[in-house]
């Protein structure tokens, strides 16, 4: 049975939470998770290209084969809205540049399909992310968020596929 090896992503300006999982079958397995963080004294131009490098980084280590990123919650500050945007953009563009098939799943349906509701707090993503993986002992919340965004999409590309096979 083939493996499929998931990036998720949690696209932010100062932390980009990411996760890695394979799935085959129903079988999910923890590959690596981890943050990367930028500072304000970098300029934005900085920041920018301090996340695509190290994007890179854990793409071509990793060799996954899609992405899924979660999509930007419109806050009521359009700046940190624009900052976000310019993350995901980044996060976009390694993810193409790499040739990965690119999934995008709005916050509410990560956690429903995680936790079971879309209105889930932090920590109960995190719980549920250290059940569905136990061997990955993730402690920072962007990383789980990354490990949720990623699993949701296994979830979702499993029910694609029996629909693809039940069709076919």
């Amino acid at each position: 049975m083939a493996v499929l090896r998931i990036l998720g992503l949690d696209p932010g300006l100062a932390l980009m939470g990411w996760g890695i999982i394979d799935m085959q079958g129903t079988r999910l397995t923890h590959v690596a998770h981890g943050v990367i963080a930028t500072k304000t004294v970098e300029g934005l131009g900085g920041r920018l290209m301090r996340l695509h490098a190290e994007l890179e980084a854990v793409i071509a280590a990793h060799r996954p084969m899609a992405i899924a990123v979660e999509q930007a919650f419109v806050h009521k500050d359009p700046s940190a809205a624009l900052k976000l945007g310019h993350a995901r953009a980044v996060a976009l563009l390694a993810a193409a540049q790499a040739g990965l098939d690119i999934a995008e799943y709005a916050p509410n349906h990560i956690k429903k399909s995680i936790v079971g509701s879309g209105h889930a707090g932090k920590e109960q993503v995190q719980a549920m992310v250290r059940r569905l993986l136990p061997a990955c002992g993730v402690t920072q919340a962007d990383a789980a968020d990354a490990l949720a965004a990623a699993i949701a999409h296994a979830h979702l590309s499993g029910t694609r596929a029996k629909i693809m096979a039940a069709i076919g």
